[in-house]
């Protein structure tokens, strides 16, 4: 079996490639093979390599960036998993793409499920809900993850942001009123590779929208406690942390103060379970060399 994962050097991309060597070859491509604001270059690329899979990895995360940029990020995550989506069904193969809790406003008071209904309140959030709508328009067999707040020891993410800014500075102000589920990119990967296997052993359950994020809870200022937790137990001074609300940390892209999900849905049907938040950044943090 051949799987097509796009975007090669993403977070998630990267983890992907670990969790799923030595299961089926491997396509993976990059902005260099594959601009996928473009439309034909999507359809050249699946049609190049007829894989029996196509993992969609690719995405514009820039979440304040994209209020400046609608256009680049309704292309990228609106229109390309449309794309995808259609070259899939004509190959009569699955699609796997990943979606976000910016999709919701945040202001349900409990975890939002997969039948809530989307209302986001960002240009990144619109355009990921946008692809999302694409992917069902089309139908076929496929998956949308929905995940949170997803964090590697690579690439661009706030557990990086925050080990750098934590042993930088003396003092440091966290948003603590946004709440939702830390996720280690590498537990996505890992989750993925379990509904890839119960897939092509003719296990597969329902296709359609999942939730998929760390079990419990907690800020960003909760967050970034436990990293400099860890950073103390290494014997590294960080910086007193401060929390505060939302709106004394104004951004370009308004942010669910909700972003807890329900992953019940996953659980039930698929029989993926996930680790709770801390016991993932435990182990991505000691496998770090920070």
């Amino acid at each position: 079996m051949k799987i097509l994962i796009s975007g090669k050097t993403g977070q998630l991309a990267i983890e992907l490639q670990k969790q799923l060597a030595g299961l089926a070859e491997l396509i993976v491509l990059g902005r260099e093979d594959l601009d996928l604001s473009q439309p034909e270059q999507i359809r050249t690329q699946v049609r190049a390599h007829q894989p029996g899979l196509i993992i969609n990895a690719a995405a514009h995360t820039a979440v304040d960036l994209a209020e400046s940029e609608p256009g680049l990020a309704f292309a990228i995550n609106g229109a390309a998993p449309g794309v995808f989506a259609e070259e899939a069904k004509a190959l009569g193969i699955p699609l796997i793409h990943y979606s976000t809790d910016y999709v919701f406003d945040g202001q349900k008071p409990a975890p939002y499920t997969e039948h809530d209904q989307p209302n986001p309140l960002s240009v990144y959030g619109k355009s990921k809900l946008a692809g999302e709508q694409a992917i069902t328009a089309v139908g076929g067999q496929h998956l949308i993850l929905r995940t949170s707040w997803v964090y590697a020891s690579h690439g661009k993410n706030f557990l990086l942001s925050m080990q750098r800014l934590l042993t930088q500075n003396t003092e440091l102000r966290v948003v603590a009123d946004q709440v939702g589920a830390p996720t280690w990119a590498s537990t996505v990967a890992q989750s993925t590779r379990a509904l890839v296997e119960r897939w092509h052993t003719g296990d597969a359950a329902a296709w359609g929208i999942y939730h998929l994020t760390a079990r419990g809870e907690t800020s960003w200022f909760g967050f970034a406690q436990a990293i400099a937790q860890h950073l103390a137990v290494q014997g590294k001074a960080c910086a007193m942390l401060e929390p505060i609300p939302t709106s004394a940390y104004p951004t370009p892209a308004l942010r669910p103060l909700n972003s807890r999900l329900d992953c019940g849905r996953l659980e039930r049907e698929w029989h993926v379970t996930q680790p709770d938040w801390r016991a993932a950044l435990d182990e991505c943090m000691a496998g770090q060399s920070f």
